[in-house]
């Protein structure tokens, strides 16, 4: 069985944009495989016992973030905005419809690259549409999965299994026994995924 990164993800976290932009290159020049999983921030904080407000409702510090991430967006050479919108629930659930169509990265990488680096809404029919098209998936069948009941399922299950393994925000990389949260953490992945290369 080929070695592999877990990799939590939300489409509301401009960090978890930044990190997609250069994790999924990463993991594959180690020889592992990388595997998405969905989950909602706000759901995970709580799970974890974190019941302190969200960074916009702390003027102090969205100011301090919104510099950071903007310097991190000029440093890797891309652009940022803040989307229109951050209901992302049912961009999230199509994520499981992409992977099982095998087309999880690229969907994925649109994803973000739509919601951070154009600013759009996620929960926008036109939006989701779009992105699955970009995607190469069917468009009517991924609209009918991101409103049905299966997969609801599907991400109530993709989060009751991070919180079970300790994941409390995103994004979050897990391999073997080693976690690491946050952008910023890349090189210490490198580090360890040199070091264990598949």
């Amino acid at each position: 069985m080929a070695k592999a990164l877990d990799f939590y993800i939300d489409f509301t976290s401009p960090f978890t944009y930044l990190c997609n932009l250069k994790l999924p290159d990463l993991v594959a020049k180690y020889g592992y495989q990388l595997n998405y999983h969905v989950i909602d921030i706000p759901t995970a904080k709580l799970a974890a016992g974190n019941y302190g407000p969200s960074n916009r409702q702390v003027p102090a510090k969205i100011k301090a973030l919104m510099q950071d991430l903007n310097r991190w967006a000029q440093h890797y050479g891309v652009p940022f905005k803040f989307p229109k919108g951050l209901v992302a629930w049912r961009m999230n659930i199509g994520t499981f419809f992409a992977i099982e169509k095998g087309r999880a990265r690229q969907y994925v990488d649109e994803g973000f690259r739509l919601v951070w680096g154009e600013g759009v809404d996620p929960n926008d029919d036109a939006v989701l549409r779009g992105l699955a098209a970009k995607a190469g998936l069917d468009v009517d069948a991924f609209m009918a999965y991101v409103a049905s009941r299966e997969g609801e399922k599907a991400y109530e299950a993709s989060r009751v299994a991070a919180h079970a393994r300790g994941v409390y925000g995103v994004p979050i990389m897990i391999a073997d026994d080693q976690i690491w949260w946050g952008n910023d953490r890349l090189m210490f992945v490198e580090e360890y995924l040199k070091a264990h290369a598949a």
